[in-house]
């Protein structure tokens, strides 16, 4: 019989940084590779579209574990995860990101499974994010981590994580640059045509695109008024790429948007990325999206108290915007540094489009030498002996 592996995903961002690392080790017929979907997105311009656009063959087991708050989803993706995993027996659960969808990390614990963390060791250190919560979480939990960059791991050794479980392996994002925008351009630039900008009331180059989801941003009404009225202060069309939760909030606060502002509904990647690469900027909360435009030459507005994702700074490709102190951020002297990033490039610095195989690669050598567990007694990098001492008498 051939060893399992799970892999559970539930949101967008999952599936685009995950594509490659589903679709190499998926092709193997040395293991079986069972894809489960937690349900956390379920629309299909939120999940199925994202399948077919990345080639990605869709899920093997779906979960649809939904709620209308985060305890709701979390504890439903938990309460159902286990029993798959409880009949499965994998190897190994495979986690991405900060989500709902990684406390399933739990059930796996519970069942004594191996747990993998892909994209571990972020740290935001602003304890207003749920997604804080679960990055620690899923880390201590976790029997292998892959991570990004040395700083990330020193960030997780600092919390008192075993070094020698962390691997890094650089931004899964640069690969999926490369495959699905870089080497199928002529996709991109046949897609942006004059009717395409003039079908969404854009002009090419001179629109900012935004997305805004982060609890801490639409839910702290203060923070979501700020960001609103910043939005209204440009001249410029901004095509607000809203999600259906920040729809409905602004909704229940009855928060006009400014005439400047058309909102729609969330898209595909295709035309994300069209439009993203054909725009002035970003004005986004997103991480996955000020890491995309980095890599892509787009500049961005980061709208955020603090960052998981400093290296976008370091690049500088993005503007900082911290809606909890709008006094210290004029909208004027914001959006002129924007704009002066426009027609710029940079050295990204964030990998070398390589990430998606070295975990590909660790994860195929650990199915095949059983080196996943990594919480033994005999792997602990503590002194742990007295908890395994004798009782002396």
């Amino acid at each position: 019989m051939k060893k399992k592996l799970a892999i559970i995903l539930g949101i967008r961002p999952d599936v685009i940084r995950a594509s490659l690392i589903l679709n190499g080790i998926r092709a193997s017929t040395e293991f079986d590779v069972v894809f489960i979907w937690s349900g956390q997105h379920y629309s299909d311009n939120l999940k199925d579209i994202f399948f077919r656009e990345l080639n990605v063959e869709p899920p093997e087991i779906e979960l649809n574990a939904t709620g209308g708050t985060d305890a709701e989803v979390s504890s439903a993706v938990i309460s159902k995860l286990y029993p798959v995993l409880d009949e499965m027996r994998p190897e190994a659960a495979v986690f991405l990101g900060d989500t709902n969808t990684v406390m399933g990390c739990l059930a796996a614990a519970q069942l004594n499974l191996p747990i993998v963390h892909i994209e571990g060791c972020m740290r935001s250190y602003d304890w207003r994010m749920p997604e804080e919560k679960y990055r620690g979480t899923i880390d201590h939990l976790a029997d292998v981590i892959y991570t990004y960059f040395p700083e990330y791991k020193a960030q997780g050794v600092a919390e008192g994580l075993n070094p020698a479980n962390i691997v890094i392996v650089q931004n899964l994002i640069v690969d999926v640059l490369n495959e699905y925008y870089y080497k199928r351009k002529k996709l991109y630039d046949d897609l942006a045509t004059a009717e395409f900008f003039r079908s969404r009331g854009l002009e090419r180059g001179e629109f900012y695109l935004m997305t805004c989801h982060r609890r801490e941003n639409v839910h702290i009404r203060s923070s979501f008024e700020t960001i609103i009225e910043l939005v209204g202060r440009t001249d410029r069309k901004v095509y607000f790429t809203a999600s259906y939760r920040t729809q409905k909030v602004l909704q229940e606060y009855g928060i006009a948007l400014p005439k400047n502002v058309v909102m729609v509904d969330p898209i595909g990647y295709e035309e994300m990325l069209a439009l993203m690469v054909n725009s002035r900027g970003l004005l986004t909360d997103s991480g996955t999206v000020v890491e995309e435009t980095c890599v892509l030459q787009v500049p961005s507005l980061q709208i955020r108290k603090s960052t998981e994702r400093p290296q976008v700074y370091d690049a500088r490709s993005s503007v900082k915007y911290d809606p909890t102190r709008p006094a210290d951020y004029p909208a004027d002297v914001v959006f002129q540094k924007l704009e002066s990033l426009y027609g710029k490039t940079w050295e990204h610095n964030l990998g070398d489009g390589n990430a998606s195989q070295r975990v590909i690669a660790d994860l195929t050598e650990r199915m095949r030498s059983d080196g996943f567990r990594r919480h033994r007694p005999e792997n602990y990098h503590l002194d742990i002996s007295r908890s395994y001492r004798e009782d002396g008498l």
